[in-house]
């Protein structure tokens, strides 16, 4: 399966873990490599590497990453240690801290947003 970013094509093999549809989370998540969320999560994301929030998925939870790219909902904080985008279908409720953020026509984003220095997030 694969998800379409602006011009980027995410495929699953991109992913080293993919959260599926039919998986409901709840807790801390901690990761490094790429990582693909189809479900529901709840709770809090700690990351250094990539995070995709596909279109159908419903995030409630703070995040803290390097990269974060959101197509479907995210309820909470996001502190991004290089950008934050945000796709036409995604929508955020939370204030985001980055020093790069990208939102596309059509997204949904209510909070405050705070831009850095590269580096100066995490």
């Amino acid at each position: 399966m694969s998800s379409v970013h602006g011009d980027i094509i995410f495929e699953d093999d991109d992913f080293d873990t993919v959260l599926s549809r039919d998986i409901d989370f709840s807790g801390t998540m901690s990761f490094e490599e790429p990582f693909l969320i189809r479900g529901n999560v709840s709770g809090d994301i700690d990351a250094k590497g990539l995070l995709v929030v596909d279109e159908d998925a419903v995030v409630n939870a703070g995040i803290r990453t390097s990269r974060v790219v959101i197509r479907g909902l995210v309820r909470g904080d996001v502190v991004a240690s290089e950008k934050v985008e945000i796709a036409a279908s995604g929508r955020l409720e939370g204030d985001v801290t980055t020093p790069e953020i990208s939102m596309e026509n059509g997204c949904l984003f209510s909070g405050r947003c705070t831009m850095t220095g590269k580096g100066a997030t995490q």
